[in-house]
C-alpha cells in the first residue's frame, strides 16, 4: 500500500514537471515565430523593409527600425484602447526632397552670378513650398513644416521679384537657407548634404548655405571669392 502511494505521488509529480516544460515550449515557439514575421526599416530610408540586422538596398545600413504591417501599407496606424480610439500618423509618405532640389538650383545660379536664374529658380521653390501636401504629418509636426515654410516662402518670394537685384538676392538666400536647414534637421533627406559657411559674408553673422557637393562654391560672392568658405556640417 506505501508503495502505491509513493508512485502516484511520483507519477503526479512528473506530470507536473513535464506539462510546465511543454508550457514553455509552447511559449518559446511562439515568441520565435512573432520575431520571425516581424519587419524593420531603415531609419535613412524607411520605405525599405526587412528582417532585423539586414542590410539596406539603398544606404547600407541595417535594420533597425521596428515596422508593423498597418504603418507600412497606410499612413495611419489606428490604436485600440479600452477607453478610446487613437490615430497615430506615419511621416513615411511625407517629403521635402523637392523643397531641397530647387534651393539647389537656386544656390547653383547666385555661385554663377545668374540673378535671373535664380528668380527662375525661386518661383519655382516657392510654388512648391505652397503646394507641398503636409496632410500626412501629425499635428505638431504640420505645425513645424508651415512655421518654417511661411518664413521660407517669404524669402523665396523676395528673391523670386528682384531680378537684376542680386546682392538684395543674397541677403533673402542668407536667411532662406536658415529655413532649409531647419527642414532637413526637422525631416531628413534622401540626399547626403553639406553645411558650408563663409566668414567673411555678413560678418560672419549669416554666410551659411546648403550644398550638394563637398566642394566650396560660394553663393555670396560667386565668381569674386568662390572658393572662400568650408564644410561644417554633413547631413
Amino acid at each position: 500500500m506505501k508503495n502505491i502511494i509513493l508512485c502516484s505521488i511520483a507519477f503526479a509529480f512528473l506530470f507536473t514537471a513535464c506539462n510546465q516544460k511543454t508550457k514553455e515550449a509552447e511559449k518559446t515557439n511562439s515568441e520565435t515565430t512573432k520575431s520571425s514575421s516581424e519587419l524593420y526599416a531603415c531609419s535613412m530610408h524607411p520605405e525599405v523593409t526587412g528582417k532585423k540586422g539586414e542590410a539596406c538596398s539603398k544606404c547600407g545600413m541595417e535594420l533597425t527600425e521596428p515596422v508593423s504591417q498597418a504603418t507600412k501599407t497606410t499612413p495611419s496606424t489606428v490604436v485600440e484602447t479600452k477607453s478610446e480610439t487613437v490615430v497615430t500618423t506615419s511621416k513615411s509618405s511625407f517629403s521635402i526632397n523637392e523643397i531641397v532640389s530647387n534651393y539647389l538650383k537656386l544656390k547653383n545660379a547666385l555661385v554663377k552670378d545668374d540673378s535671373k536664374g535664380a528668380a527662375n529658380a525661386s518661383k519655382t521653390l516657392y510654388a512648391t513650398l505652397n503646394s507641398l501636401n503636409s496632410n500626412s504629418l501629425d499635428a505638431k509636426s504640420k505645425k513645424e513644416y508651415l512655421d518654417i515654410a511661411d518664413d521660407a516662402k517669404e524669402h523665396a518670394e523676395h528673391i523670386g521679384d528682384n531680378p537684376g537685384k542680386i546682392e538684395h538676392q543674397r541677403e533673402h538666400f542668407a536667411m532662406l537657407s536658415k529655413d532649409i536647414n531647419d527642414l532637413i534637421k526637422t525631416f531628413g533627406t534622401t540626399q547626403k548634404l553639406y553645411q558650408d559657411y563663409c566668414p567673411m559674408y555678413d560678418e560672419g553673422k549669416s554666410g551659411y548655405w546648403i550644398s550638394e557637393t563637398k566642394e566650396i562654391k560660394n553663393p555670396y560672392y560667386g565668381s569674386q571669392m568662390l572658393t572662400c568658405g568650408s564644410v561644417k556640417k554633413t547631413f
